[in-house]
């Protein structure tokens, strides 16, 4: 196998296994791909949360969330959707949370210093 062969089979794995800092706005460059995002609970019925972003937008979150959930949580998954992530695991990160400074990080990560990030 060539080395050129071995370093994107690397980075293909990597791709499955890294999840991406998003908020509400940047989810949709994700849709299949593994992502992280903290939402603010508005609503939970038990299959779905509604919540609203680190951008102030409203994420959809499927899955199957914890009996208590806290005011903001982070949920890792797969990107589903403009504004929907399936979330294979939830993090409580309790009732308060400093959105403004994660948003940055999801700026952040996604913009000029991505190659840190990946």
């Amino acid at each position: 196998m060539d080395i050129s062969r071995f370093i994107l089979i690397v980075h293909s794995i990597a791709l499955d296994i890294i999840a991406v800092f998003v908020n509400a706005e940047l989810l949709g460059r994700y849709v299949g791909r593994k992502v992280r995002a903290v939402i603010q609970v508005i609503r939970n019925d038990g299959t779905a949360v509604i919540g609203k972003s680190t951008d102030e937008k409203q994420m959809t979150v499927k899955g199957l969330p914890p009996s208590q959930l806290t005011t903001f949580v982070e949920v890792i998954g797969i990107a589903d959707g403009q504004n929907s992530i399936t979330a294979d695991k939830w993090t409580n990160f309790g009732d308060n949370f400093d959105t403004f400074t994660y948003n940055k990080l999801c700026q952040l990560a996604n913009g000029e210093y991505q190659q840190l990030f990946l």
